[in-house]
Order: structure tokens, then sequence, then C-alpha cells
């Protein structure tokens, strides 16, 4: 880092029009500033962003699991307010269907209702079992199905608005698996910088060992159509005291504030809601 240093140091003075202070005074860090303010590489960036090795392959193959090819489908849906009974009750008498038949290589992970973050919300989140062609297999049997056709009809009357995104799981994440409740859900959104996956994911493969003691982790998800450079975490507690208590005992842990240090850096923005389970939800 010394010679960098010193050949900033030596552009500071003549920016400045004199011998000027030394590599460490203040105007020589703020002619440094303007000497690297459009350079995407340099030192100063570099003390804030972990940097990872170049990678020649798609993200999706370098961090999705390779021993499944399952896709997930995650359904945000604002209700109406004097419809979100009407609204459950439609979904919880039609959804168990599909999960429950065969011919449909879908199942259902989750569902709530957003309980704290946006009001009146739905959050559906599907499995499918064979990737795309599940997927597609999937939409094409609907297409004929009339009691779906049906539900969808008497849903859009209840929707404010409604989206979606395709996601691939994780490697290093537990693969959701169907819970006893009651718990309470929490659903954390990180939008990432274009070109920061690979470093996000290289640290949370070292970091989720901190967040396992508890079972609170349940699924790691990534965005692969619909708004990209998305990152999911859902996690699952008894209460939010206990939410609490899980995420501070995660603080006191040699390791977890070396992965926020590098991992927050990557973060354009973050949300988090709290959620509670629909009597359908496989998640409890």
């Amino acid at each position: 880092m010394a010679p960098r240093l010193c050949s900033i140091s030596v552009a500071a003075r003549r920016l400045l029009g004199g011998p000027g202070p030394r590599a460490g005074d203040v105007t020589a860090a703020a002619a440094a500033r303007f000497y690297s303010k459009d350079n995407e590489g340099s030192w100063f960036r570099s003390l804030f962003v972990h940097k990872v090795d170049p990678r020649k392959d798609a993200h999706s193959t370098l961090l999705s699991k390779k021993e499944t090819s399952n896709l997930y489908k995650i359904q945000f849906h604002n209700v109406k307010p004097e419809y979100l009974d009407a609204y459950n009750s439609l979904t919880e008498a039609v959804l168990p269907k599909l999960h429950l038949d065969e011919d449909y290589p879908c199942s259902l992970v989750g569902n709530w209702n957003t309980w704290y973050g946006e009001q009146d919300q739905a959050v559906h989140l599907w499995r499918f079992s064979g990737g795309y062609p599940a997927l597609m297999d999937c939409m094409n049997k609907l297409k004929n199905n009339k009691e779906y056709l049906e539900f969808r009809r008497e849903r859009s009357q209840m929707l404010l608005s409604r989206r979606n995104q395709l996601l691939l799981e994780f490697s290093f994440w537990n693969e959701p698996q169907p819970r006893l409740g009651p718990n309470i859900y929490e659903l954390r959104t990180y939008k990432l910088k274009p070109g920061t996956m690979i470093e996000w994911g290289n640290n949370w493969a070292r970091a989720i060992k901190y967040r396992q003691e508890n079972q609170e982790a349940v699924g790691g998800f990534f965005s692969q159509i619909g708004e990209l450079y998305v990152v999911h975490h859902l996690w699952a507690y008894k209460d939010l005291q206990s939410r609490e208590e899980t995420r501070n005992a995660a603080w006191r842990k040699r390791g977890w504030d070396e992965n926020v240090y590098y991992t927050v850096p990557l973060v354009r923005h973050m949300e988090s809601r709290i959620m509670i389970p629909l009597k359908i939800s496989p998640l409890q």
C-alpha cells in the first residue's frame, strides 16, 4: 500500500502547485480523493470492498445447488384492505389442490401475510422440482384448469398489484423444509450492486454457520428473472423477542462482524418483512 500512497502524494503536490504537505495531511487527502474520483480500481475503494477472484462461469452455476434442479417462484400480492380475509379464504381453498396434485410438478413452500412491512400483503413461495421445464409444464396445464382460471378471475378483483420473481437457492443454505409452529418468519431482502453476487455468496458461505444454532435459517435465494441482483434470506423465530435475542447472539460470535463488514458495502437497498403463516403454509 505504501508505494500507492506515495504516488498519490506526488500527484497531490502537482495538483496543488507546490511542494505540498506529506501523504497524511488533510490537503493531500483531498487531492487524492479528486485524483481517484472516477477510478473504479482506486486504493480508497479497495479498503471497503473485499475482492474475489475473477470467474468465467454464470453466477447461477457457481452459487446454486448442483445436486438439485429446483426453481423457486416468489409472489408478492398487494390486496385491497377490505378483501384480505376473502383473499386468504380463497387462497386456502384452491392452492393446496395444486400442491397435492401429482400431475403438477410444483409444491408450496410457504404462504404468509405480512405483519410488519407492507400492509395487506400476501407472500407465496413455490418450488418447481425440475427447473424451468417443470415451470413450463405447470403453466401449460394451468391454462386448461377451469377451477384455477376461475380462481384467478375472482382473485384479480381483490388485488391492487402483484409481482413475482424466479429464484435459485444458494448452495450453502438449508433447503426449506416444512416446520411445525407457531413461528413468525422474517424475509430479509437485499438489492445488491451489479457484479457483487459472487462476493456476497463467498462471504455468506462462511457466515451461515453463525446463524444455525437455533435452527432459524430457513432458506436463501437469489433472483434469476424479475428484478436482478436481489437476495432473499428467510428466517424463522418463535416470536419477536427470540428474534432479537438470536440476532444479538450472532454479534458475540467471532467472525460474524467480519461478514457484516464485507457485505454491507455490496448492498444498494435492504428491506425486512415480518410475516405470519397462512393455515395452508407448510412452514408454520
